[in-house]
Order: structure tokens, then sequence, then C-alpha cells
């Protein structure tokens, strides 16, 4: 394209929305030029944070086909909660075909889709639109992971073999809105949520420095999903309390722990494993993500709790409750890690440069909506492992209908 700098538009500044925004003071040749969200409140909070960090004079849109006729506007961020994500997909697509105006690409939130034929759709939008499409998928992006993974690869790989084995987890205490807990809005529960990531960035790490998606071919799933805690009839209380009502996880759940094998091939018939845990169910000082990549004569780990920052705070001291020292904060007192720029240790800014890099270019993003929907089968697959309590090979007969139990409000552990 012509500009030397992209104007960017961000559907959905919640939770997420604003860690983009944060990111943005550490991505160059470009300008957060428009929000919009369905809270008035939360676009005017949106925009506010964009002239504060100074990453953009941010326009409060009320429409998607206004954002996408505003010249000044060369790629949407689409941050929204996950069951609005295809109307706005389809609002996008409209817009640009019909002429009210002209973009160079989409980026969209994890995941691409509720389940697979949501994701199926989505890029086949992007495909008709003929817009270049980004995964945001942060945690590929992290400084550590990528570096950790060049490291294995040119020297210990280079010397001994290839790594065989990689684990991911991500852990933490519960999502902050109402809509993630409920299986139909979201897709399902930490299988969707947080499964999507640690699937991906495990993928990521056992793949050779430069080779395509495909070079690991998946060939069987196994997953096993359970709701350990937020059944219980105190706590389901609460989350019936916290949403009016809206949540029955007394009788309609989403699962709170998930765990997944994921079986791949490389190109020479050799066996390559994937091992991921996620949970709703995690009591600590935050989010824990860990990641381990196991090879021949190495391994490499990291846990972003494991932070350089340790502050310490007696019974004496009180304050506010909030997140100022690590997502999903659960402790305002006692021996506490610090992660000191989220936006940076989590990969959002690296990520959000790469998006902004590649659209600029002309060029598809290294990860895409491709990436999206690969992630999104292997997700599904594992809820049919769940649901049938066995092995599933891959890709298995009727994946683009399929929708969990759990998404329907038909999956209930204490009663199967």
């Amino acid at each position: 394209m012509a500009k030397k700098r992209l104007g960017v538009g961000i559907i959905g500044v919640g939770f997420v929305g604003k860690f983009h925004i944060r990111s943005w003071v550490g991505v160059r040749d470009s300008d957060i030029l428009g929000v919009l969200s369905r809270s008035e409140g939360s676009a005017a909070e949106g925009a506010a944070l964009c002239r504060e960090l100074g990453v953009g004079d941010a326009r409060i849109f009320t429409s998607v086909t206004d954002m996408v006729a505003d010249p000044a506007i060369d790629a949407l961020w689409i941050c929204a909660p996950n069951y609005t994500r295809l109307e706005i997909m389809e609002e996008i697509t409209e817009a640009v075909i019909s002429g009210k105006g002209e973009l160079v690409g989409i980026a969209c939130e994890k995941p691409l889709g509720r389940n697979a034929g949501e994701a199926y759709k989505l890029r086949e939008l992007v495909q008709k639109a003929g817009l270049l499409d980004g995964f945001l998928e942060n945690q590929l992006f992290t400084p550590a992971t990528v570096r950790g993974k060049e490291i294995v690869w040119t020297r210990g790989a280079a010397l001994t073999g290839a790594p065989y084995l990689a684990r991911a987890a991500e852990e933490h205490s519960g999502p902050h809105m109402p809509w993630f807990w409920e299986g139909e809005l979201q897709g399902g529960g930490v299988i969707n949520d947080m499964m999507c990531h640690s699937v991906e960035v495990a993928r990521f790490l056992l793949t050779p420095p430069g080779a395509s998606r495909d070079y690991l071919t998946p060939v069987k799933v196994s997953a096993y999903a359970s709701c350990l805690k937020w059944q219980d009839p105190h706590y389901a209380k609460i989350l019936a309390d916290n949403s009016g009502g809206q949540l029955d996880y007394l009788n309609r759940p989403a699962e709170d722990f998930a765990r997944s094998l994921i079986e791949y091939r490389d190109p020479e018939g050799g066996r390559k494993i994937v091992e991921t845990t996620t949970s709703w169910c995690f009591v600590g000082a935050g989010l824990r993500q860990t990641m381990e990549l196991l090879g021949p004569e190495y391994s490499m780990s990291l846990t972003t709790l494991d932070s350089g920052l340790k502050v310490f705070f007696s019974r004496n001291v009180s304050g506010d409750v909030g997140e100022d020292l690590v997502e999903k904060q659960n402790a305002e007192t006692g021996l506490m890690p610090v992660v000191a720029h989220e936006a940076s240790e989590y990969g959002y800014e690296p990520e959000n440069r790469h998006m902004v890099q590649c659209f600029l270019a002309g060029e598809r993003p290294s990860e895409n909506f491709d990436d999206g929907v690969n992630v999104t089968e292997l997700l599904m697959t594992a809820y049919m492992s769940v649901e049938q309590e066995r092995v599933i090979p891959f890709p298995p007969p009727g994946l683009e209908p399929y929708v969990p139990d759990v998404a329907r409000g038909e999956w209930n552990p204490r009663t199967s």
C-alpha cells in the first residue's frame, strides 16, 4: 500500500481491546484512529486511553460500516466477544464489497470461531473481501517463547536432533465477564477460551524455524474435561449472583479444567507430542502460563509468574482490589510477583508490530486465519474426545457442523 502509516480501528475495547491499545506504545508506523464498542463507556475509555498513551487520536464509531467507510482507517482489529464476530465480519465484508470503504486487512482475536463451521465462515468472508488476514495469537510472539525456541533449535536440535514433546498450560481463577462463562456465547469453557493458546504455542515450538504450518500433521487427539470448582453449590451461587442469575452452573456448567494430548507426524513420519492443561480453578498470584520443550539432550521451560520483580505488602497494608501487579491478580498482600510490562511480556507488542508491518507491506501475516481454523478444528476434536471418552483420529468426520455439548447447554459432568 502507498501509505507509510497504518490507520487502525479496534472493534471491541473491553479487557483484551485495552491490552491491544496499551501495546501500541511499542508499535511503529501505525495509529489507532477509531474504536467501537457495544458499551458507550468502554468506547470512551478506549479513546481516552489512546490519547493518554499517545498512540492515536481515536474517534468513537457507532457502526462497523462507518468505521470501514472512514478513509483514515486501513485495517481493523476484531476484539469483540466471540458470539459477535461472525456478524461483525459479515458487515465488514458487505461494506467492502459494496464499495462503502476500502481496507487492507483484518486481524482477529482468538478463537477464530466458536466452532469449526464459524471459523470456516470467517476465513471465507475475509477471502471474499480480498483482504489480508491475521490471527491474533499473542503467545507465539512472547519474547521468551521466541528466544527460547531460537536457542533450542539453533543449538540443541542442530547438534542432537529435533524436539519431540511440547507442553503448554494456562491457568487462572476465572474470566472477567459473565459471557465468558456461558457455553453458548463463548463456544465452550476453558478448552475454547484457553486451550486455543496452548495447542498453538506448543505446535509452534515443535515446528522448525521458518517451516510452514503443515510441516507437522495432526493425526489423533485425546482430551479430558470436568467442572472441578465452579459447579460446587457455593461457587455456582457466586457465578449466579455475579451474572444476575444468567449463569446456572449447577445444571448448565462449562468445563473449568481440561487436558489434551495431540499426536503429530513430521515429514519423515516421526512422532511429535503436544500436551496441554488449562484451568479456571487455579488460585495463585494471578494468570500462570507455562511452556516446556523437550528434546534428546536438552529442554527449555518458562513460567510467567517466575518474575524477576516481586513485592511484599504486610497485612497492615490495605487498598483497592485490582490487577495492577499481574493479570487475574488474586491478592493484595503478601509476597507477589509483578509482570512489569504485560503488553510486551505476553506478546501483544511484537504481535501487533508484525501485523502492522505485514499489512503495510501487502503481505499476509505469518499467523493468519488458516492457523485460526486449524486451532479451532483441534479444539472441536478435543471436545469430541471428551464427549466420546476415546482417542479421536484427526480430522474426524462431521467437523464442520459439530457444536460441542457444552455450547448447547447439554453437558453436565455430575450427571454423566
